[in-house]
């Protein structure tokens, strides 16, 4: 089964996201958003385990989501978003969509 790696496990509820795969958490809590050599780090260490069918869920400050992405799109030459949606399913509840980057294709 893939996994979504969850690039921070704060106070929102991300249940839809196990349709995709098992939870992973990239970080827990407040960060530093300066200390971005001690994020990239952490989650280097983390998506080491990662594969090309897993997601990164945006989740958290803008810097460590773009740390994740990046590492993930540097291991597997594509990116795996889960994107959270607003009242999107049948039951007009929250949800979450898939989007997918193929990063070589177009450079």
């Amino acid at each position: 089964m893939p996994k979504v790696y969850v690039v921070n496990k704060g106070g929102h509820d991300h249940s839809d996201a196990k349709r995709f795969g098992d939870l992973v958490y990239l970080s827990e809590g407040t960060i530093n958003r300066y200390a971005v050599s001690n994020i990239y780090r952490q989650f280097s260490a983390i998506l080491q385990n990662s594969s090309s069918k897993d997601y990164v869920l945006i989740t958290g400050l803008s810097v460590m989501s773009s740390i994740a992405c990046s590492i993930f799109a540097r291991l597997h030459g594509r990116l795996n978003l889960l994107l959270f949606k607003p009242g999107r399913n049948k039951e007009n509840k929250n949800c979450y969509v898939e989007r997918t980057i193929l990063i070589d294709e177009l450079l």
